[in-house]
């Protein structure tokens, strides 16, 4: 089986990851509002750990904005980059990540990362490092709010409240379904918290997590199956890349 390797000059200690962060966390852009939502495509990202056999496999579904069927999506199996340090997770996914991303046979338009951009200790979650690395828009839907505050939002869906650390405001708790436990918007890369919020609630049409986060997820999970199995078996592949089939 063929493994996405560990790029060249990788971090391997915490210090170095911190440096990294900090010279890259200048790079976000915050000041565009990002595509439409409902408009272009837009990919989620997710990825799924086999500590005992040190893979991690990721996944890039892309979706129609408007209808939010499946377009194309692609896989990529990687050997795990960096310890398991919190607030450092990007550093243990983002070189499979980038491998699934690149094996797209479209563009991927806004990508929906299922984690954090500015919600996150250091301000620089998997999205915005993502985001400035890729030059894509991005955003982090996350399943819990970390370290943060937050009130409960309204019981309707589209509600929020602010997500705060300390007196700031990094993200947003939002209610998409009604009465149903929040998730937690944050923006990435080149995408304002207005249109960050949107797009959750545009993706969220039936269930409290976004479309993009739902098949990214299964697919990823997937795909770190079969390659569990070509490591047990000794042959595989390392990712897959199709469009959707037809309807």
């Amino acid at each position: 089986m063929t493994i996405v390797g560990i790029p060249a000059g990788w971090p391997a200690t915490e210090e170095a990851a911190r440096a990294v962060q900090d010279e890259l966390r200048g790079r976000v852009v915050l000041d565009e509002p990002g595509p439409p939502p409902g408009t272009g495509r837009v990919t989620g990202v997710d990825v799924a750990y086999d500590d005992e056999r040190d893979l991690v496999a990721a996944a890039a579904v892309a979706l129609d904005a408007a209808t939010l069927d499946v377009v194309a999506e692609a896989t990529a199996v990687g050997r795990v980059s960096f310890p398991y340090v919190p607030g450092l997770l990007a550093f243990r996914e983002i070189p499979t990540v980038l491998a699934a991303l690149e094996r797209l046979p479209v563009p991927p338009g806004l990508v929906v990362c299922d984690g954090y951009g500015l919600a996150h200790p250091r301000r620089f979650g998997l999205a915005s490092h993502l985001g400035v690395l890729t030059g894509l828009p991005v955003i982090g839907v996350a399943k819990n709010p970390f370290a943060f505050a937050y009130d409960e939002p309204g019981p309707e869906r589209g509600r929020s409240a602010p997500l705060l650390a300390g007196t700031q405001e990094v993200g947003r708790a939002l209610r998409t379904r009604d009465g149903v436990k929040p998730v937690f918007v944050s923006v990435g890369h080149r995408v304002s918290l207005a249109g960050a919020l949107a797009h959750a609630l545009a993706l969220t049409p039936r269930f409290r997590l976004p479309e993009t986060t739902r098949r990214a997820d299964a697919l990823c999970r997937r795909a770190l199956r079969e390659a569990a199995r070509g490591v047990a078996g000794g042959s595989g592949q390392d990712g897959t890349t199709r469009p959707a089939p037809a309807s």
